[in-house]
């Protein structure tokens, strides 16, 4: 499954686009992402009130390196003046894309009417589409779910909104609102939209293993799939490679590295999260996963690594 994708302007190395996670898809693992065979990344959604008025946190989020390429910064808000101007300001970082999340679940983001809160008012959705395509020569893309919850699921009527704003193309992560991320994924919607859309689609949504990725593109005829959650502790889902436990915990080290080099000590307290993601599966991590969370410099981490490869050696019997 190797292969390049073209989506509008932008062309993937691979059909694999990782999905944005806030706290979690930033720089160094976008990196890693694309070293194990990621064909696209997304920054961390960021808000476009922090953008116009120059937040320095919500600046942070906007850094990205050449080696994520193709990259999208993906925008959430609801005033279309607003998403334009912090279209415009985007465009000056050169990012490949730019990406209008409509999908986000999280109760802070659609309390404030952003995210998927915009599903319900597609006329809304077109508005916003169309104030961002004017105010960038950038290809515009939207992330959308498949309504807000079971009773209106609107998903053809957004889909046709964006499509009249000016959207190069589409993905769907196949879950209402009102379902989070619980019961299963619809692709049968992912399939439905791809039929009838005019743009490229991108499928997402319980997507947790390399087989499954193909099995999505198989079903629904995406153009390409969007990984989240499955590619937490998990980059190789972008190849299908099965790692050993050195392999992972060789992973481990590199990515502390490259978080203690991007944040600096505050990168060792940022990297726990990830550590408990990757050793998930291997023997004996139960027993220092508390370790891990309490960890608080590269030493104590590098020893509690030592310990499962140990452990490792012992039960290979080496």
């Amino acid at each position: 499954m190797d292969r390049s994708v073209k989506l509008g302007k932008a062309v993937l190395k691979s059909p694999f686009v990782l999905a944005p996670i806030a706290g979690y898809t930033d720089s160094p693992f976008r990196r890693i992402c694309v070293g194990h065979g990621c064909g696209m990344t997304m920054t961390e959604l960021v808000s476009v009130e922090g953008i116009v008025r120059t937040n320095p946190k919500t600046i942070d989020l906007l850094k990205f390196t050449d080696e994520e390429r193709p990259i999208a910064i993906q925008i959430f808000g609801h005033k279309p003046e607003t998403m334009g101007s912090a279209a415009a300001i985007v465009e000056t970082l050169e990012p490949d894309i730019i990406d209008i999340n409509l999908g986000c679940p999280a109760r802070k983001v659609c309390g404030s009417g952003n995210g998927a809160a915009l599903l319900k008012d597609p006329s809304l959705v077109f508005r916003i589409t169309e104030s961002v395509v004017k105010s960038t020569r950038l290809p515009v893309t939207a992330k959308i779910r498949t309504g807000w919850d079971e009773n209106s699921k609107n998903y053809m009527d957004v889909v046709q909104a964006l499509q009249d704003g000016g959207v190069s193309f589409i993905t769907v992560h196949g879950r209402t609102r009102a379902q989070q991320y619980s019961g299963m994924a619809d692709w049968n919607i992912i399939a439905e939209i791809k039929s009838k859309a005019s743009v490229p689609v991108i499928g997402n949504g319980d997507i947790d293993s390399y087989k499954k990725a193909g099995e999505m593109m198989k079903f629904s005829g995406c153009d390409a799939v969007m990984i989240g959650r499955g590619s937490l502790g998990n980059p190789w889902i972008f190849s299908g490679v099965k790692p050993g436990t050195g392999e992972i915990l060789e992973q481990v080290r590199v990515h502390l590295k490259m978080m203690i080099d991007e944040y600096g000590e505050r990168g060792i307290h940022m990297m726990r999260k990830h550590i408990v993601k990757y050793i998930h599966g291997i023997p004996n991590a139960a027993k220092v996963r508390g370790k891990i969370v309490l960890a608080c410099t590269y030493e104590d981490i590098l020893d509690i690594l030592g310990t499962l490869e140990a452990d490792d050696d012992q039960g290979h019997g080496n």
